[in-house]
């Protein structure tokens, strides 16, 4: 009895619209997916984050200041965000770092009410200080908040 199988025999049996979730070659190929999923946002994502500009939540971004970006780039930005938003939510339950993958979505993508969902994001402490310890790893100072009066504790400071 392979893998499929025994899944099979413990959830019932499948419908004949989704047989082809039988196929032992796609589970190695989602699993692979996903480990590789798993390590590239291990690798990739502090350096990504490290490089959001400190003053980012407190003035507009330079490509708002000039007027965008051309098109072209715009697009793909948006495209590139929207596949991180997506991998984002699916770690949340899948093996990564879901919610500064979202983060890092965010900052990529352009919609209305964008800086607010940003700050609701990162004004989760346990948020802003994982965010700034990753930081401080990369040899970036911590990113600013323009409320001065909230002071929200770093990664380590949770005693």
């Amino acid at each position: 009895m392979n893998y499929a199988d025994s899944i099979l025999a413990f959830y019932g049996v499948l419908p004949a619209w989704l047989k082809w979730l039988r196929d032992p070659a796609l589970l190695v190929a989602v699993s692979l997916g996903l480990a590789i999923l798993g390590l590239v946002s291990l690798l990739i994502l502090p350096f990504l984050l490290a490089r959001i500009p400190t003053d980012y939540f407190i003035t507009p971004s330079a490509s708002a200041r000039r007027g965008g970006a051309p098109w072209f780039w715009r697009v793909i930005k948006n495209l590139l965000g929207g596949l991180m938003l997506l991998l984002g939510i699916a770690m949340l339950v899948l093996p990564g770092q879901g919610v500064l993958t979202i983060l890092a979505s965010l900052v990529l993508l352009d919609f209305p009410g964008k800086h607010r969902l940003e700050r609701r994001l990162l004004l989760r402490p346990r948020v802003f200080g994982v965010l700034n310890s990753l930081r401080a790893r990369a040899g970036r100072p911590p990113l600013e908040l323009d409320q001065p009066s909230c002071s929200l504790p770093s990664h380590r400071d949770r005693d």
